[in-house]
């Protein structure tokens, strides 16, 4: 199952304390929950851990110095550029004296100037004797940096370097991890609400080897359930037939064949969530009849009997209390007029609208061209992008309409 890290750049800062051995774990862990992993060294800290351990373990090249000190004609390290690169800046271990740094500006090393160039979140995880640790001037670097915006991981009490038995020693990898995750998690907007999302075409049976079905492939619906969960709310994905997969551990995949077995799904859980977004292609037709046995063939014309499939969307509309309701609209013609129709017809609070007549846009692609229409009937245009950027979009358009 995907970390709420999965994705993210991590440049992690390591200082000269005897925990630094402990970094090499801590960097398997960050690849591990599928973020990129950049190493700054302060020169002291490659008496404790190899760069070419860490580097090996990052897959990236590990940064001590502003330059090469082998080779007088390399480049020079650009402090600004590994800072903006990062979307979390962590330093572990932070020693008595880096924090000292860092609380007053000193700029003596990589490590130091990128820190001061960082633009993400900092955290510092401190390491050091009980002794240090219980300094006064230790306590105030803590609470500067904790004024600075920087998020401490606190050390944890047990047999320190030295001997004695105390607070001072660094938290270990997994529970450094852990503090990372939760505290991303605690900031997300739709943290502890639940979302119903639908994906994919449905199957209906003609004989039991022969269906009706779209060329829908899923992919817009896995990419909305996975925009949601990024943003910290726990996703019931029904899905239809699809090869699309997903593993994130906020977002639970059920399987369906018909639009009866899907029409199902979300009305099971339809009233235990805070919103729903339907973007399958459901079937709106099936065979009256489904024959037992394949159907021969007998003649040079053949007809099938069809009748109206249960509409989900409107169903859901019908009984909704305060979910937030969204609806996909696929069109060729007339397709606002078409689509404020479904707004209003199906009670939705907004539907998001793709026309066939859009090269990029429809079934199959990797990318996407919606228009937004909300309940107030606000037009909102997007150019072709990825769907995984029509799926972020549709997510902070539905943030602007409940986070207002």
């Amino acid at each position: 199952m995907s970390s709420i890290l999965s994705g993210k750049n991590i440049l992690l800062g390591i200082t000269a304390g005897i925990a630094a051995y402990k970094t090499a774990n801590l960097v398997r862990l960050f690849i591990k929950a599928g973020a990129n992993v950049k190493v700054v060294m302060t020169p002291a800290s490659k008496d404790f851990i190899t760069p070419l351990t860490l580097s090996t373990l990052s897959k990236n090249p590990v940064h001590s110095s502003f330059t090469n000190e082998e080779n007088d004609n390399d480049m020079w390290t650009n402090h600004v550029e590994l800072g903006l690169w990062a979307d979390l800046f962590i330093i572990a271990p932070a020693t008595a004296n880096t924090m000292s740094k860092m609380a007053n500006g000193t700029c003596d090393n990589l490590l130091m100037a990128t820190y001061l160039s960082a633009k993400c979140p900092v955290y510092f995880a401190p390491a050091m004797d009980l002794d240090m640790y219980k300094h006064q001037s230790t306590k105030h670097s803590f609470e500067t940096l904790k004024s600075y915006g920087n998020i401490m991981i606190p050390a944890t009490s047990g047999e320190l370097a030295s001997g004695l038995v105390g607070q001072g020693r660094m938290a270990e990898p997994e529970a450094i991890l852990a503090f990372i995750e939760a505290d991303i998690l605690d900031q997300l907007p739709l943290k502890g609400q639940k979302v119903l999302i639908t994906a994919g075409p449905t199957y209906e049976a003609i004989d039991p080897v022969r269906f009706i079905g779209n060329h829908s492939s899923g992919k817009m619906g896995f990419e909305i359930a996975k925009a949601a969960a990024n943003l910290g709310a726990e996703v019931v994905l029904v899905s239809g037939p699809s090869h699309e997969t997903v593993a994130h551990s906020f977002i639970e995949v059920i399987r369906v064949t018909s639009a009866q077995e899907m029409y199902e799904a979300c009305h099971r859980y339809f009233d235990s969530v805070d919103m729903a977004i339907l973007s399958a292609a459901v079937a709106d037709y099936r065979p009256k009849n489904v024959a037992d046995q394949k159907i021969k063939k007998a003649s040079a014309t053949f007809s099938i009997e069809l009748e109206k499939t249960k509409d989900i969307l409107k169903s859901l509309g019908a009984i909704k209390k305060e979910q937030f309701l969204v609806g996909f609209a696929l069109e060729t013609n007339n397709e606002l007029e078409h689509a404020k129709g479904k707004l209003e017809s199906k009670n939705l609070d907004l539907i998001v609208l793709n026309s066939l007549n859009d090269k990029g846009a429809g079934f199959g692609g990797s990318t996407n061209k919606v228009t937004f229409i909300t309940r107030s009937l606000e037009i909102v245009q997007h150019e072709l992008k990825s769907k995984t950027e029509v799926a972020q979009d549709i997510m902070q358009q539905i943030l602007k309409q409940t986070h207002a």
